[in-house]
């Protein structure tokens, strides 16, 4: 069903579709978090989310997406760096923060996920950090209910994170996901509550807090994907795909 400005309503049928992609995209970043230990490259990280999206019949969202295709299967991003980084030999070493994101295909509709860990004993900056964007991510899911706006899941985010002293990301987006892994709304991570797009049962929107410590600003690397902060201080990235019901929201990327 079409909704305002080009928002689609899920069914129920396929709410569960997607709740199948969700739960596919869960054990992949399972799976993915397993591998993530001192000298792992990153592209072994890549390797086992692949499994599991492959083992169990689904397709992955990211592989080939976007100008110029996107060549893997999760972007696993460490450190300074906040999004999109492309998995390769880099070997990960104690300390080091780690955001994983990774999308799956069931039956035509997409799940989309992400988490951040630490590798080995975190500092107390970075389990702050960790904290504080997964606070933000689950503060903007208790806002997904029905007479509520995104600017209410936005303001959500953003009083976490700046409450704590960190900074939210302006350049990149929550956004709407369904049959597309970007579907509308668009949904900044730093609004006003009760502006926005009304909330309505059936409206499926990836919500993806992206927390930098030093600064709001990022840039993009010569690979055309990574994305750091721009004064290459730690970032963190969380996100669960959620749904609007006519009660509690419906968190469906888990296991």
């Amino acid at each position: 069903m079409a909704g305002a400005r080009g928002i689609t309503l899920k069914s129920t049928r396929e709410l569960a579709i997607m709740r199948e992609a969700g739960r596919v995209n869960a054990l992949a970043l399972e799976a993915a978090k397993a591998a993530i230990c001192p000298g792992a490259t990153t592209a072994d990280v890549d390797a086992a989310a692949a499994e599991v999206i492959k083992k169990l019949g689904a397709k992955p969202a990211f592989l080939g997406y976007g100008s110029p295709p996107y060549p893997a299967v999760i972007c696993i991003s460490v450190n300074e760096e906040l999004v999109h980084g492309i998995p390769g030999k880099r070997r990960l070493r104690d300390g080091d923060v780690v955001s994983v994101d990774c999308g799956s295909i069931v039956d035509g509709y997409v799940g989309d996920s992400a988490f951040t860990v630490v590798v080995g004993e975190p500092t107390a900056l970075a389990r702050r950090l960790l904290d504080v964007t997964e606070q933000a991510l689950f503060a903007a899911i208790d806002e997904m209910r029905p007479g509520n706006k995104t600017g209410d899941t936005s303001a959500a985010m953003q009083r976490c994170a700046e409450k704590a002293g960190f900074y939210m990301v302006r350049d990149y987006t929550s956004h709407g996901v369904g049959r597309a892994m970007h579907e509308e709304p668009q949904v900044r991570n730093y609004m006003k509550p009760g502006t926005g797009v009304p909330l309505r049962p059936g409206m499926t929107i990836a919500l993806e807090p992206m927390v930098i410590v030093g600064t709001m600003e990022t840039k993009v690397l010569a690979d055309r994907w990574t994305v750091v902060s721009a004064d290459g201080s730690l970032t963190a990235h969380f996100e669960h795909t959620v749904a609007v019901t006519d009660g509690d929201p419906l968190i469906l990327t888990l296991p």
